[in-house]
C-alpha cells in the first residue's frame, strides 16, 4: 500500500499543477465522454467504410468470354474455367479513405441446364445488392440479339421465382427509374463531377420514353459485347459494312433501353474499355465518382451508360443505313453464315517400295500358265479369214500401238518373246537352221506355229500387263517366216 501510494504521490507531483487543476475540474468527465464518442463513431465507420457482399452475376452464351473478361478485372493471367456456377472476384479499392474490399463474381454457365443455380449465387436477400451483366459474343453478331432476350428472360424468371416482397420489389424499380432519369453527363458540376439535381429539379424529372424501362427488373443490368476486335474479321471475311455494324447497334440499343441496361464494347486481346467497365461496375455498386463520358464515335469501343441514351440518339444511325431499312428483321440482315463442313479424309500410308514389289511378284506367280499345243478359239478375234491373216494383222497393230524408241527396247522385246518361247517349248536353244525367229523350236517331234505366239501376245495384251511396250520401235518378226 505505501509503495503504491507513493507512486501516486510521485505521479501527480511530477504532472505539476497544471494536472491537479485538471483533475479536480469537474468538466473532465465530459471532455473524456465527448474523446470516447469521436473515437467509438471513427472506429465503427472504419469498419464499414465500403460495404462487403456486392454481387455481379454474368450470363452469356458459350465460349463468350465470360470467364476471361472476369479474370481480367481481377488482374489474373493464368486461370482454370469450370462448370455449372464459377466464383470469381475482383478487388475494390478506395484511394480516399484507403480501404478495400472484394467485390463477387458469379459466372453462369452458357447452358440452360444449369440455370437453376442463380439461386446459390444470389439468393433473395442479396437482391438489392446485384448487377446483371450479359455478355455478346461480337465474333458472332447473328447470334446477339436472340442471346440477350434469352438471358435476360432467365433472370426475370429467377427473380419472380424469389418471391420479392412487392413493395421491397417496388422500391427497387423505382430506384432504377430514379437512377435513370437523374443521370447528368459528366463534367457539368464545377470539379468535373456529374451534378446532381436538388430536391426542386427532383420533382419536375422528365418521362420515358415509350420504349424506356418497359422491361424494369429492379436490378442494375450491364450488356458487354466482347471480343469487339472481330469487327475486321466480319468486315474481310462475310462482306459486313459500316451500315451493318450500325443496324446491330441499333437493335443491341434499343433491348438496353427497354432494360434501362448500359452498354460497353469490349475487347480483352486489345485491352480496350475493361478499363470503363471496371470503373462503371464500382460506380453502380459502391458509389464511387464516375468521369466518363458516353462514347459512340468509334466502333470497336462504344460505352453507352444507363440513362444517357433515348430514341432519337438511337434514330442518327439509322441516317446511315443505305441498302438496309431500319425496320427490317434482324435476322434478315445479319444472317449466319453457311457451315462449311470439314470432311475428314482417311489418312492412307504408302507401302515401302520393296514390300510393294515383293506383293507384285507373288500376284504375278499366282497367274495361270498357257500349256503348248492347246488350240487356240481365234474365232472371237477374228470371226473371218484365215488365222495366218489375223496374226498379221494383229501384230501390225501392235506394232502401229506401240510408239518409235530406240535399239535398246528392240532387244528388250526380242528377249522377252524368245524367252516365253524356250520355256514353253523346254529348250535350251531359241531356234535352228541359223535363223532366229521361234518358228523352228520343236518339243518331242512337233512345231510350235505362230499361231501360238499370237495367242500369247493376245493373252498379254487383254491381261493389261505391267511390261512396258512403249518405248518399242518395231515388233519381232513374225510374219512371212514359215519353216
Amino acid at each position: 500500500m505505501a509503495t503504491s501510494g507513493r507512486s501516486a504521490l510521485l505521479s501527480s507531483s511530477s504532472a505539476g499543477p497544471k494536472a491537479s487543476l485538471e483533475s479536480s475540474n469537474p468538466e473532465d468527465d465530459d471532455g473524456q465522454n465527448l474523446w470516447s464518442t469521436i473515437l467509438s463513431e471513427v472506429s465503427t465507420h472504419s469498419r464499414s467504410k465500403l460495404p462487403a457482399g456486392k454481387n455481379v452475376l454474368i450470363m452469356g452464351e458459350v465460349g463468350s468470354g465470360k470467364t476471361t473478361l472476369v479474370a481480367k478485372l481481377q488482374g489474373v493471367e493464368e486461370y482454370m474455367k469450370g462448370r455449372g456456377l464459377e466464383y470469381l472476384y475482383f478487388s475494390v479499392h478506395d484511394d480516399d479513405i484507403d480501404d478495400h474490399t472484394r467485390c463477387n463474381a458469379w459466372v453462369l454457365d452458357g447452358d440452360l441446364y444449369h440455370k437453376g443455380l442463380q439461386g446459390v449465387a444470389i439468393p433473395v436477400d442479396a437482391i438489392s445488392d446485384t448487377l446483371l451483366l450479359i455478355t455478346v459474343d461480337m465474333s458472332r453478331p447473328w447470334n446477339a440479339l436472340d442471346s440477350l432476350q434469352k438471358w435476360a428472360a432467365v433472370a426475370r424468371e429467377h427473380i419472380d421465382k424469389l418471391r420479392v416482397p412487392p413493395e421491397t420489389l417496388r422500391e427497387l424499380e423505382h430506384k432504377i427509374v430514379k437512377q435513370f432519369q437523374e443521370y447528368t453527363e459528366p463534367g457539368s458540376g464545377e470539379d468535373g463531377t456529374p451534378q446532381r439535381r436538388n430536391e426542386e429539379e427532383e420533382s419536375v424529372l422528365l418521362p420515358l420514353g415509350d420504349n424506356t424501362l418497359t422491361h424494369n427488373l429492379g436490378i442494375p443490368v450491364v450488356v458487354v459485347c466482347t471480343k469487339c476486335d472481330a469487327i475486321s474479321t466480319l468486315e474481310k471475311e462475310h462482306d459486313y459494312r459500316d451500315e451493318h455494324l450500325d443496324f446491330i447497334q441499333s437493335h443491341v440499343r434499343h433491348f438496353c433501353l427497354q432494360y434501362g441496361a448500359s452498354l460497353v464494347y469490349t475487347s480483352v486481346k486489345e485491352m480496350k474499355n475493361l478499363d470503363v467497365l471496371y470503373k462503371y461496375l464500382v460506380h453502380r455498386l459502391y458509389g464511387f465518382p464516375f468521369q466518363c463520358p458516353a462514347q459512340v464515335v468509334e466502333r470497336d469501343a462504344v460505352f453507352i451508360p444507363s440513362g444517357w441514351d433515348n430514341e432519337k440518339k438511337i434514330a442518327i444511325l439509322h441516317e446511315n443505313l443505305q441498302t438496309i431499312k431500319a425496320d427490317d428483321g434482324y435476322e434478315d440482315v445479319i444472317v449466319k453464315p453457311p457451315v462449311r463442313k470439314i470432311v475428314h479424309e482417311k489418312e492412307i500410308q504408302a507401302e515401302d517400295d520393296q514390300v510393294f514389289l515383293v506383293k507384285l511378284q507373288s500376284l504375278l506367280a499366282k497367274q495361270p500358265a498357257v500349256t503348248t499345243g492347246r488350240p487356240v478359239d481365234t474365232t472371237s478375234r477374228a470371226p473371218t479369214g484365215s488365222p495366218r491373216t489375223s496374226n498379221r494383222s494383229a501384230a501390225a497393230n501392235v506394232a502401229n500401238a506401240m510408239p518409235q524408241a530406240g535399239q535398246t527396247s528392240e532387244g528388250v522385246l526380242a528377249n522377252f518373246f524368245n524367252s516365253l518361247l524356250t520355256k514353253k517349248a523346254g529348250s535350251s536353244s531359241p531356234g535352228t537352221g541359223g535363223n532366229n525367229t521361234p518358228g523352228t523350236v520343236r518339243k518331242s517331234g512337233s512345231k510350235l506355229g505362230i499361231s501360238d505366239v499370237q495367242a500369247e501376245l493376245d493373252r498379254i495384251s487383254s491381261r493389261d500387263t505391267d511390261v512396258d511396250l512403249s518405248n518399242a520401235n518395231e515388233t519381232p518378226a513374225t510374219d512371212g517366216q514359215d519353216t
